[in-house]
């Protein structure tokens, strides 16, 4: 094990890697309090006896201001509130489990910047971390170490990726990874599923979820035919017509695509032995099977979804959580495949931003925290009381609802459920979601604005967090 010393920041290189163990340790951990939870009370807010009342007139300001400026005022759709109603609240700072908008509201925050502030927003490690990096620069446009040191903690960590390529964004991800599917198997066609999102690549933008789900938009114009004439879809937890795809399209099929647990289309789980017919299927056809695990990566486990369902696919995409919210993404597998990429192999793809030092150090200390004992046990304990707790009280009020949770993600459906395709989301009652939407945000409590999208717990909500947003919910749900 060498020592270096990376941005004023003591790092441990490991030049032979082991094998996957930190996530092991973290998950047999018989402690549900983890030693990172001593930080908690330092940001913990006081719930003042006479309530602020809420207002958003500067959040109307700006964002009115924001419509002749941007497309529809927002630089990603979902964000607009489109699907809820009213206008989006304009954030000016966050901490911890809470967000402060520019009317001075506070929130208890389950979007965390949709997954990757899993240890809290702004935590002060990785801050001081980073500010020391800042004084070396914020792009090198060429390698540092920091980048070996977190290729080697993602290598560790997720079954499936013995090398891997960091990029931008999830989005860039999966165009990579779909570009290196085709280019490995020498075959053109992929299967996604409907409702599952894999960015906005033109290949993707069928009966794609997230904001195409969301705003209800068709198949986005300005995709050429040709970009999507390979790209076959099945509805996620069918494999009767996974099955008649390959059939249909014998030696065809580069790739079968998927979200291991759905959170694009709002949170749905695969059904018992999907994930491995799927694993069955795509061995049997010579067919690559790719997690995309931009949000399930080191949330559900810290080796992700194919940890926690023993599933190992051939190629995987993480996203932002692996740079603790600054702008990065990767995509990983096995060797034999990643040496096609340039200038290992002929596959080309390329970013100036690809491995900057600052999304590498934010992501570094992520995976640090992520490591420690009892981090999954106590997402899984908070997050299943969360969850239960506004099943419970819709119950309570009379409201048709159902949902689940796995570790540090979560989602509920307005509908008696259950829910295992995006045809079944949509029969959920969107306009009942939207007055609850509301109602949580004058409450205290910032969901993500769509029923179409998943919510996301980290280490930095308390059991005080959790209680107030099912009181919120209690009173909420018996209002609409």
């Amino acid at each position: 094990m060498a020592s270096i010393s990376a941005s004023g920041v003591s790092l441990s290189w490991i030049s032979q890697l082991p094998s996957s163990s930190s996530s092991a340790s973290a998950s047999s951990s018989s402690s549900s309090w983890p030693s990172h939870r001593r930080g908690a009370t330092q940001i913990k807010m006081t719930v003042s006896v006479e309530k602020k009342k809420f207002t958003t007139q500067k959040s109307e300001e700006i964002f009115n201001a924001a419509k002749d400026l941007m497309p529809g005022g927002v630089n990603s759709p979902v964000r607009a509130f489109k699907s809820v109603g009213g206008q989006p609240i304009i954030i000016d700072s966050v901490k911890g489990s809470r967000m402060w908008d520019v009317d001075g509201n506070e929130y208890i925050d389950y979007v965390g910047s949709w997954g990757p502030a899993i240890i809290g927003h702004a935590d002060d490690e990785v801050i001081a971390a980073l500010t020391e990096t800042m004084k070396k620069g914020t792009s090198f446009g060429a390698p540092c170490v920091l980048e070996n040191v977190l290729a080697e903690m993602v290598i560790s960590a997720v079954p499936s990726i013995e090398m891997v390529r960091f990029v931008n964004s999830g989005t860039e991800a999966c165009m990579g990874v779909l570009r290196l599917a085709r280019a490995f198997t020498g075959c053109q066609k992929i299967i996604k599923f409907e409702g599952c999102y894999h960015g906005h690549a033109d290949p993707f933008l069928v009966k794609a979820g997230s904001g195409v789900a969301t705003l209800g938009l068709p198949d986005s114009p300005g995709v050429p035919k040709a970009a999507t004439s390979d790209t076959l879809t099945s509805p996620y937890n069918d494999i009767e017509t996974v099955k008649e795809l390959f059939a249909a399209n014998k030696g065809e099929i580069a790739a079968v695509i998927l979200e291991a647990v759905v959170g694009n289309s709002g949170y749905i789980e695969p059904k018992p032995e999907f994930l491995n017919s799927l694993r069955q299927i795509t061995k049997e056809n010579d067919a690559l099977l790719i997690f995309d695990e931009v949000m399930t990566g080191f949330r559900l486990s810290y080796g992700g979804a194919q940890e926690y369902f023993g599933i190992t696919p051939d190629l995987t995409t993480l996203g932002k959580i692996i740079g603790g919210g600054l702008p990065v993404g990767a995509y990983g597998g096995r060797r034999e495949i990643m040496e096609m990429v340039a200038p290992a192999g002929p596959m080309y793809q390329a970013g100036t931003l690809s491995g900057n030092p600052l999304a590498m150090t934010a992501g570094i200390h992520t995976l640090k925290r992520l490591q420690e004992p009892g981090t999954y046990q106590y997402l899984d304990k908070i997050t299943g009381e969360l969850t239960q707790g506004i099943l419970d009280a819709g119950k309570r009020a009379g409201h048709e609802m159902c949902g689940g949770y796995i570790r540090g993600m979560f989602g509920f459906f307005f509908t008696g459920g259950p829910v295992y395709s995006f045809e079944d989301a949509k029969k959920s009652d969107t306009a009942k979601f939207a007055k609850f939407h509301r109602g949580m945000l004058e409450e205290g409590v910032y969901l993500a604005p769509s029923q179409f999208e998943a919510g996301f717990t980290g280490l930095a909500h308390t059991s005080e967090d959790i209680q107030q947003t099912i009181a919120a919910a209690e009173k909420v749900l018996r209002q609409i």
